[in-house]
């Protein structure tokens, strides 16, 4: 793999072995948002042999979500096609999946796709941020012209995931990626 231009993700193993497992399921997109991979969303979490049986560790979006037997298969189908025939596939519940697991590149390739990507729910220290204000909540660009001046349609947009927000602008609609 060619990473002269690519950030490499924060959890990829460093020995070689499991890096390409890391890399194979790292291929793998999230069905429902096919510009993203299941690494720049953050589902992703680990890649690792346990002996012989190559074990890739993922975390739901969210309990329940339905992409998950697909992408287990998915995740399978690419380990399979590079010669992995034994293989396994680990649903992690805890912790929960957080949209700060998500990449800066995947977030952008939300943004190139036409949907908001979620606001940060940490700060840069990784602690929680509780805002106890009565201000406004925090506007949401629109990921087609970038104006703020948006607001929120539906609390549930094309998936469970998402809200459905129209900009006043450009009069676009457009999907906002839920904080989690």
């Amino acid at each position: 793999m060619d990473t002269t231009d690519t950030v490499i993700h924060p959890l990829r193993p460093t020995t070689a072995a499991e890096a390409e497992l890391w890399d194979l399921a790292a291929t793998v997109p999230d069905p429902e948002i096919p510009v993203i991979s299941i690494a720049d969303l953050g589902i992703l979490r680990g890649a690792r042999f346990e002996g012989a049986t190559a074990v890739i560790t993922i975390t739901p979006t969210y309990s329940g979500c339905p992409a998950m037997d697909r992408i287990t298969s998915d995740v399978r189908e690419a380990l399979q096609g590079a010669g992995y025939e034994d293989s396994r596939v680990e649903l992690v519940l805890q912790p929960a999946w957080s949209t700060d697991w998500m990449t800066e590149q995947g977030r952008q390739q939300l943004r190139d796709y036409g949907i908001a990507p979620p606001a940060r729910r940490t700060d840069d220290e990784g602690s929680r941020v509780v805002r106890l204000t009565l201000m406004r909540p925090e506007t949401i660009a629109c990921p087609q012209c970038s104006s703020t001046n948006t607001r929120k349609l539906s609390h549930f947009g094309s998936t469970s995931c998402k809200s459905l927000y129209n900009c006043l602008d450009c009069l676009e609609p457009f999907d906002y990626f839920k904080v989690h």
